[in-house]
């Protein structure tokens, strides 16, 4: 079966075998989603028609400064910062897509919550990209409050228990494209994505069948190949879930790695991650019935914020 188990929403096991899932592995791939086909491929289409513009055009929506969203060059981040780690500069090339809502009044005074609700810019020469981002967007929120339903049983609480702290949320949607690195010099310890775990509450990201794929990490410390499933989405637990749920379920490393030194074949690969964060004034207290709490209560916000500023 692999070290990620694959999970089908439609089983009247789906809660258990998510509680076990973010238990034991903190991954999880889900099929019987029930998104729209369409809509999936208009958004995968128009995100490879993206990357494919010329690089000035990109460049051109390069983010700003102090914002959060717009294109990322290629190299231009590394993500194991976040855990404190110096490595080389992650391979690939990146274009982020924040909430499509405005700053709330009362937070517009705060740097960091203009930082989160920061305008996307939008690339002039595909005109229906943001409307196949903005349906995109909207469906992959739909499926986590249903996840998190499931999750809420999961844990034994009642299904409606995250919805309070979710129905404004500022999640993101992230493009991603990892050129073929044939001809390409990779340094030591060099990969796609450095190692890493996501800051919200959970991730859904889909992913293509490249070589150099998506690895995740046991408590060994033994790397795992994520195998794509037809149809599928990975799900991951975030550190913001790891802190609710006082550490009963796992926010889990995991990477993107460098393809084979031998590949005899194209290795450019595409991936959409939808980063799901709580609502920017919810507070994250670690659950009733956790046992000792390990963490003094938090804004959602106030998470978010010290996570991005880690890798600055």
């Amino acid at each position: 079966m692999g070290f990620v188990p694959t999970i089908d929403l439609h089983d009247a096991a789906a809660a258990g075998r998510i509680d076990r899932a973010c238990r034991d592995v903190g991954f999880f791939q889900i099929v019987g989603h029930g998104l729209d086909p369409e809509v999936e491929a208009t958004a995968w289409s128009a995100a490879a028609d993206f990357f494919r513009l010329p690089l000035d055009d990109k460049l051109a929506l390069s983010i700003p400064v102090g914002d959060a969203y717009g294109y990322g060059p290629f190299a231009a981040e590394r993500l194991a910062a976040s855990r404190g780690a110096t490595t080389p500069a992650d391979l690939k090339e990146t274009f982020s897509i924040g909430p499509f809502l405005a700053c709330p009044p009362e937070l517009a005074d705060d740097e960091t919550a203009r930082f989160v609700y920061s305008a996307t810019p939008w690339p002039p020469p595909l005109p229906a990209f943001a409307g196949a981002m903005r349906a995109y967007y909207d469906a992959l929120a739909q499926l986590v409050e249903r996840l998190m339903a499931l999750m809420a049983k999961a844990l034994g609480l009642d299904d409606a228990f995250f919805a309070p702290y979710i129905d404004r949320h500022t999640s993101a949607l992230r493009l991603l494209h990892y050129p073929d690195l044939r001809g390409h010099g990779v340094e030591p310890g060099q990969l796609r994505a450095g190692a890493h775990s996501d800051y919200g509450t959970l991730t859904l990201l889909r992913q293509d069948d490249a070589p150099g794929g998506l690895q995740v990490c046991d408590v060994a410390g033994e790397w795992h190949d994520v195998a794509p499933v037809e149809g599928a989405y990975v799900v991951n637990v975030g550190d913001a879930l790891e802190r609710w749920t006082n550490d009963g379920w796992r926010s889990t490393l995991h990477r993107v790695v460098v393809p084979p030194s031998d590949a005899d074949r194209d290795c450019s690969r595409q991936s959409i991650a939808f980063f799901h964060n709580a609502n920017w004034d919810a507070v994250i207290d670690c659950l009733p019935g956790t046992g000792e709490p390990h963490y003094e209560p938090v804004g959602a916000g106030e998470h978010l914020m010290r996570k991005f500023r880690s890798t600055q």
